[in-house]
């Protein structure tokens, strides 16, 4: 190749070098926009349904941008943190009624490292979005919801006791709230993500399973709309149609049922209503994450141990098929 042809091949090369990296720039800018667009969105939400606690401190009990928050990082990795503190430096802004600056610094240092933290750690243990090992279930629910969100409450409230909002001797009250209700935000939100963005229409479904699918959803929300009005301790008549959805439907039918009861739990427990009603505050705290927390791990686990049952057996059948096809085409004539 002459030196002309190569200085040629050089610059286009430099061409299209420079004319992707603006279209990089302008899709990474798209991402931050979405990530931080999608914290407020859900922060707003989280706010809606709202507990007091110690010092009149207000804590959701299912803040769902810390799994918003992990979702994205999972899927576009540590180039989003930005968007992330962006979307936790808004929503500290717009719906907090007051304003310290070092309670401020904290929460938004908390909300933004504890996904961070969580993301970090699953990636160290070779955690796989598709969710199709148990390895991964409990990954997500020990690393990436339970110890991953540890930094969250203690940066938050640390701040909030230093500031004055939250007494000291109140200090592990509000901890505790403040990390369940992260936690469970990781639980029952991102799988729900992981497996939406992998939904895909199947083809040649029998009708039956159809109305499987739509009994069971429909079943999850009438049982549950039924268990959070009575005033009977009838919680437990949820875990049927969650085992159900796990071993028929895996995630992608375990992880919709398992929001619905927390959803229907936590606006329950908000407004002292069912099986709430005649608890006091640290009673229906505990009630309230025991039920979500049981409900999200029972769903996740099982369904990430039926799904990689599945695979075992598919690559089995495989297997037997290929050696079927060496011995037939080794036996004689």
């Amino acid at each position: 190749m002459s030196e002309r042809a190569s200085a040629a091949i050089r610059s286009v090369m430099a061409a299209v070098v420079r004319n992707e990296e603006p279209r990089r720039d302008a899709t990474a800018a798209v991402r931050l926009v979405v990530v931080a667009a999608s914290y407020i969105a859900t922060s707003w939400l989280g706010e809606t349904e709202r507990v007091v606690v110690a010092g009149n401190q207000v804590i959701s009990p299912l803040w769902l941008p810390s799994g918003i928050a992990l979702t994205y990082l999972l899927y576009w990795g540590m180039r989003t943190w930005p968007g992330i503190a962006l979307g936790a430096l808004f929503s500290e802004l717009t719906f907090l009624p007051w304003h310290y600056p070092l309670a401020d610094v904290g929460i938004i240092a908390g909300n933004t490292l504890a996904p961070i933290c969580a993301y970090l750690m699953l990636r160290q243990v070779g955690f796989r979005v598709e969710l199709g090992r148990l390895r991964d279930g409990l990954a997500l629910v020990f690393l990436g919801a339970l110890a991953g969100t540890l930094v969250n409450p203690t940066l938050a409230v640390g701040a909030l006791v230093l500031s004055g909002r939250v007494p000291a001797d109140s200090f592990w009250t509000a901890w505790s709230a403040w990390w369940t209700g992260n936690a469970l935000g990781v639980l029952v939100v991102t799988p729900l993500l992981l497996t939406v963005r992998r939904v895909r229409v199947p083809r040649d479904v029998p009708f039956l399973q159809w109305a499987e699918a739509a009994a069971l959803l429909v079943g999850t929300v009438v049982v549950t709309f039924g268990v959070t009005s009575t005033s009977l301790s009838l919680l437990f008549l949820v875990f049927p149609l969650l085992i159900w959805a796990a071993l028929r439907f895996q995630l992608a039918g375990a992880a919709p049922c398992a929001l619905v009861v927390s959803v229907g739990a936590v606006t329950s427990a908000t407004h002292h209503t069912g099986p709430f009603a005649h608890h006091g505050l640290v009673a229906t705290m505990v009630n309230l994450q025991a039920l979500n927390g049981a409900a999200a791990l029972t769903a996740l686990l099982l369904a990430a141990i039926t799904t990689e049952r599945n695979n075992t057996r598919r690559k089995v059948e495989d297997a037997c098929q290929e050696l079927a096809e060496v011995v037939a085409h080794l036996a004689p004539g």
